[in-house]
């Protein structure tokens, strides 16, 4: 069985959670230009996302949730998500974002992967935006501390598809990686088979293969019998 790991912004989404996060407290061209910065590795991950964390304190609960809401799947990848799974592949979504906004975009297109590794943010209560429930009337209004927590902000994504493999039962060589930014690096590095979607310069030159469509991720996985894997 193989494991087939996907990145989320970017990659699996062409929304950016923390932009959509930005726009609703004004400051989302400060958030493109620090994740921007980020992708290309000129600062260090962590950093670039407790920066942009940072600036979302004070969001309320009701605008958190409907940012979360316009998260959304690129065009295919629905599709090529379902037939991973339809194919006994093992499907994985390891991303720096956040587990809501990863939740609301699989739940709209109807669509599941074995295994989610994310980050949250947590709410003023001690809540995090992933399990937050509705305001209750007459409650105080609840926002986000500007913090943030999860595996993957010290952590890296070779540790998580490691770890993954390991579960499943299958070897590194046998794990599929796809991304397109620089916290994307380390499980291209390490996976069997590195598939850049519109990667990054700096990202680039540590994919087996580059492609910018679902599609053409779909047909690469298909010359290499993954979808076939059952």
């Amino acid at each position: 069985m193989t494991v087939v790991a996907f990145d989320f912004d970017g990659t699996l989404s062409d929304s950016e959670m923390t932009v959509l996060l930005g726009d609703r407290c004004g400051v989302a061209d400060d958030m493109a230009e620090i994740t921007e910065r980020a992708m290309n590795d000129e600062i260090g991950y962590a950093e670039s996302l407790r920066e942009r964390a940072a600036l979302l304190e004070g969001l309320s609960e009701d605008d958190a949730r409907d940012a979360f809401d316009e998260v959304e799947l690129r065009e295919g990848a629905a599709d090529l998500i379902a037939e991973l799974n339809d194919a006994g592949v093992t499907t994985a979504i390891l991303t720096g974002g956040f587990e809501r906004g990863v939740a609301t975009a699989l739940e709209r297109e109807g669509v599941s992967v074995d295994h989610i590794v994310s980050n949250r943010l947590p709410m003023e209560d001690g809540e995090s935006e992933a399990t937050a429930s509705d305001t209750a009337s007459g409650d105080q209004p609840r926002a986000l501390t500007g913090d943030v927590e999860g595996p993957l902000i010290e952590g890296t994504k070779d540790d998580a598809l490691e770890d993954l493999a390991d579960d499943v039962g299958v070897s590194l060589a046998e794990t599929v990686a796809v991304g397109d930014g620089a916290n994307d690096l380390p499980m291209l590095e390490v996976a069997g088979l590195s598939i850049g979607f519109d990667p990054k310069p700096a990202v680039e030159p540590a994919c087996d293969v580059v492609v910018t469509s679902m599609e053409e991720a779909r047909e690469v996985l298909d010359e290499e019998a993954v979808l076939e894997s059952a």
